[in-house]
């Protein structure tokens, strides 16, 4: 009873003859409920100060340790039309199995004898270069007999030259030997005519003097001619020298100028030689990519585009691929408050999504179901989730992890900080504050002797 009213009800009727009065007055209960309060009282300070580890949970899954050994799916490089499938989805393959034929749907690639035309076209455009070598040579062969006709026209006259050099000293001594016969002509011709005045010469003797005179005169003009002849054949010859040397050059130029124009042609031939078989083979490689083949061994895990005859653009996935070989690692994330406090191979506990487990955060060596990770790569850009990635391979010194556990399944991780009693920890989730700050031992040491 409450006995809230003035009126008190106990006082007024006897209560003892009830059982249930009787059994709720027993002071007997009342002592072993007062016990139980205080043993579960010192016991809870008990488990107040027992050792609690500190920790940092994570959400992720199953990823493999190498990114060439995740899940992939397979492009083709050029767009296409799906002709024939050679797997089917489960399928195992190994590495250079052909999955599935695709054929060309850009006109430009439709002949089937491309190969053979282009390497048709490559072969009539070699022959062109050999063609334009062959020109060349000949050209400068021409070339080099030009020099050589040249060098003798030019020394024949030269020679002509030295010959009319020499013509005109010899004329220039007869011209001066005919000044001498003309100086004594001259005088011979007024002594006679002096003595055919004194009587002492017939008219006959002056005469035949004077003839004389006349006959060396001649002579002399005539001289005078050959010299300057001669002196006119050294200007010609001078000016063939000039010719020759002009027409030769012209020659010489042209023929140059041809073979210029041949060694361009060759050179041009061969740039369009290069850019066909560069052509040939980048479609051989094209066909070579009308079969899309298998880049690893692996199983087929979906068929990304299905059927007969469609069609596709390139780079769109067309099959999906599980590589056989990997090893697994769990990728998690953490928040950004708690990323100072990880660091790499630090110990972590991960549970796999299905495999049964009893899990005591705060007593990671009583717990069942968990396996050792260790951290190996701590992302340092933030995610699209806002937080960070943090990824986890197998810790080699603890328990192997499950067999059948595949890429893509999830994972409750668990990074073990710092031990604190079990009061502080609650303390400071009442109050929202985050870890101790916590550095591993390595570090702490690494510390302590740069310091020394």
């Amino acid at each position: 009873m409450l006995n809230i009213s003035n009126h008190k009800l106990n006082k007024t009727v006897d209560l003892s003859s009830y059982k249930a009065v009787a059994k709720v007055n027993r002071k007997r209960d009342h002592r072993f409920f007062n016990r139980f309060l205080i043993a579960f009282a010192g016991i809870a300070i008990v488990i107040l100060f027992l050792p609690w580890t500190q920790h940092i949970s994570g959400k992720g899954y199953v990823t493999t340790l190498e990114p060439d050994q995740r899940p992939q799916t397979i492009q083709s490089p050029i767009p296409g039309k799906i002709e024939n499938w050679f797997v089917k989805e489960g399928d195992f393959v190994r590495k250079g199995d052909t999955i599935l034929y695709i054929s060309e749907i850009k006109n430009e690639y439709f002949d089937p004898n491309l190969l053979e035309r282009t390497e048709k076209q490559r072969k009539a455009k070699a022959r062109s270069v050999d063609s334009y070598e062959e020109k060349v040579k000949a050209l400068k062969v021409q070339v080099t007999a030009l020099y050589k006709e040249r060098g003798l026209k030019l020394e024949q006259a030269k020679n002509k030259l030295l010959q009319s050099r020499l013509k005109v000293q010899s004329d220039s001594i007869d011209f001066e030997a005919a000044k001498t016969n003309i100086a004594i002509a001259e005088r011979q011709y007024q002594r006679t005519n002096q003595l055919y005045k004194e009587g002492l010469k017939s008219l006959t003797a002056v005469e035949n003097k004077k003839l004389k005179l006349q006959e060396t005169q001649a002579k002399l003009i005539a001289q005078e001619n050959k010299l300057l002849a001669s002196t006119n054949a050294i200007i010609n010859a001078q000016l063939e020298i000039n010719r020759v040397q002009a027409e030769y050059t012209d020659k010489i130029s042209k023929a140059q100028s041809n073979k210029f124009a041949a060694e361009s042609g060759q050179y041009d031939a061969e740039v369009q030689v290069t850019k066909l078989e560069n052509q040939y083979a980048n479609y051989e490689y094209r066909n070579e990519l009308h079969y899309i083949r298998a880049p690893q061994d692996g199983f087929i895990n979906r068929a990304l585009r299905g059927g007969l005859g469609e069609t596709f653009k390139e780079g769109e996935h067309l099959v999906s691929i599980m590589p056989t070989n990997y090893s697994l690692a769990v990728e998690t994330y953490v928040s950004p408050i708690d990323l100072p406090l990880i660091h790499l191979g630090e110990k972590v506990r991960v549970q796999f999504d299905g495999w049964p487990a009893i899990v005591f955060s705060g007593w990671p060596n009583v717990s069942y179901g968990t396996y050792g990770a260790k951290i190996v790569a701590i992302e340092t850009f933030i995610s699209d989730n806002g937080k960070y990635r943090v990824l986890l391979a197998q810790d080699s010194e603890d328990h192997i992890w499950p067999r059948d556990v595949r890429v893509g399944s999830g994972a409750a991780t668990i990074a073990l900080l710092e031990d604190v009693p079990i009061w502080f920890e609650l303390w400071r989730k009442l109050n929202g504050f985050p870890p101790n700050y916590y550095q591993p031992t390595a570090t702490n040491t690494l510390a302590k002797n740069k310091k020394k």
